[in-house]
Parts: C-alpha cells; sequence; structure tokens
C-alpha cells in the first residue's frame, strides 16, 4: 500500500463516517455510504460545501486555524483528534485548551503508591497539588492536613515560614518555581486561571513580585538537585523529576528520589516506622 498523498482528506472523510446523522438531525433516507455528507459537514462547521469539498480532495488550499476549530467541533472530534486534524491541516498543534484537574483516577493514584518510599505528587499546571503518596507526606509536608487551597507549592513557599525554613537554598527554588510556573501556565494554556493566584502573591509577598517582574522562563522538565532540612532526618539531598501525564495536559507528575543511598535508608526507615503509629 502507497503513501496516502492527501492524509487530511482521508482523515476528515474517516471522521464523518463515524457520526451518526440521525443523532445529530439529520434525515436517513437516501445514503449511500454511513456517517455524514460533506455538505452536512459543511453546514455544521459553517463553511462552502463546495470549500469543504475541495478540502477533503486536497484542493482547497491550507486551511485557517479558525476553519479548523469549526471543522472539529462539526466532527466530534476529542482532543487527541483535534490534534492530529492541526498537525495534518497546518503541520502543528492547535492552541492548548486548558482544561482545569477533573479529579484523579485510582489509576493515577496507584502510580504514585507504587513508589513505596519515594515521595510522589501530581500538580496542576498552575501547581495545585492534587494527589500524593505517603512517603511524599512524610517527607515534604503532611498534606492531608492541609486545606485543598493550602495545597499549592507556590502558594507554601512563599506565604509558609515552617516550608520556607524546610528550603536551605530557597532563593534559587524560588527563582526555579517562579519560573517553571510562568512556562507551565503559558504552555498549557492556563494564564487566565493562574491571574489569581499571581495577583495573590505578588500582593502578600515582595519576593514574589520582584522574581515576577523578571519573567524568567525555566523548564520543570528534567532531574533538578534538591535539599530539604526535616524535623526528623534532618539536611536530605533529593533529585527533583517531574513529567507530563499522558493525556492529562492539566497534570505532571513530581517524583522526589533520594539522591543518595543514605538518604534513601533514611526515608525507608521513616517510612517503616510511620507504618506502626
Amino acid at each position: 500500500m502507497g503513501i496516502d498523498q492527501n492524509p487530511l482528506g482521508g482523515y476528515l472523510k474517516d471522521r464523518r463516517a463515524r457520526l451518526d446523522p440521525a443523532a445529530l438531525g439529520f434525515p436517513l433516507s437516501r445514503r449511500r455510504t454511513p456517517g455524514l455528507r460533506r455538505e452536512e459537514v459543511a453546514q455544521r462547521a459553517n463553511v462552502s460545501a463546495t470549500w469543504y469539498t475541495w478540502l477533503e480532495q486536497g484542493r482547497g488550499g491550507a486551511p485557517s486555524s479558525d476553519v479548523l476549530e469549526r471543522i472539529a467541533r462539526a466532527l466530534m472530534l476529542t482532543a487527541v483528534e483535534r490534534e492530529h486534524l492541526f498537525l495534518l491541516g497546518l503541520g502543528r498543534p492547535p492552541q492548548v485548551r486548558y482544561q482545569p484537574s477533573g479529579g484523579i483516577s485510582p489509576r493515577l493514584q496507584g502510580v504514585l503508591d507504587a513508589f513505596e518510599c519515594t515521595p510522589a505528587f501530581l500538580r496542576t499546571s498552575t501547581w495545585d497539588v492534587v494527589a500524593w503518596n505517603r512517603p511524599a507526606s512524610l517527607v515534604l509536608g503532611d498534606f492531608d492536613v492541609l486545606a485543598p487551597e493550602e495545597r499549592n507549592v507556590l502558594r507554601r513557599m512563599f506565604l509558609d515560614p515552617a516550608a520556607r525554613a524546610a528550603m536551605p537554598n530557597w532563593e534559587s527554588d524560588a527563582r526555579f518555581m517562579v519560573g517553571a510556573f510562568r512556562a507551565d501556565i503559558t504552555r498549557s494554556g492556563a494564564t487566565q486561571n493562574g491571574e489569581a493566584l499571581i495577583e495573590e502573591l505578588s500582593s502578600a509577598s515582595p519576593e514574589f513580585a520582584a522574581l515576577w517582574r523578571d519573567n524568567d522562563v525555566r523548564t520543570a522538565y528534567g532531574e533538578h538537585p534538591k535539599q530539604r532540612l526535616h524535623p526528623v532526618l534532618g539536611l536530605i539531598d533529593l533529585d527533583y523529576s517531574a513529567f507530563a501525564v499522558d493525556g492529562r495536559p492539566d497534570l505532571f507528575l513530581v517524583v522526589m528520589r533520594a539522591a543518595t543511598d543514605e538518604v534513601d535508608r533514611k526515608i525507608r526507615t521513616l517510612f517503616e516506622k510511620s507504618s506502626f503509629v
């Protein structure tokens, strides 16, 4: 089988063939093929039937992003299908549409719990911690006793004296997190969602306000060395790693792995002792 010379047209044809005309208010009579007709897709997308036909046939030229958005809605595409449509039509992904976290599935919580003695948590693009494992509460702070609005990494860093005291390298950590936060909300389309937090922190913390004015941008991905001053374990070295959660652009998995065997033994001992409390 040869390479498809018109992948966009083939994809559009396949997607419209999967839709139920009756469910969308179109008559079922005189249909020789399944799905919607081209003119019905054009009607739903508010574009010319002739132009849409040319698009499927590879004769319409490059569509605009606005037209592709309308076609994506007309064909009821999922987020990943919409992205594929834009990659075929324009050679780039669509503009990000931020969707706040809709809850954590048992499978995602299971991933966190699989890190038996390694602190791990899930955070949003606005750095709200929405799920965690027991080692995270033991090493990074007891998230269970915090109100939901207090489980924000930046709010704790700039407004919680106890959290700040646990960071020996607070200045460099703060600069890193503010820069990564700026990149995260821009990349995920969550700028408007983060406005209230930015205003709150800028008003309450001159240090945050100064860092925000710097317009610094950092990446949260990869490994970054961190130190924490723990009330029981003392000064410990950790490796911070963040990963995007596939299919959930609103979520990031953060793992704080022990940087040395000694720190790993300390965390394991703390974890084992807490299991008997």
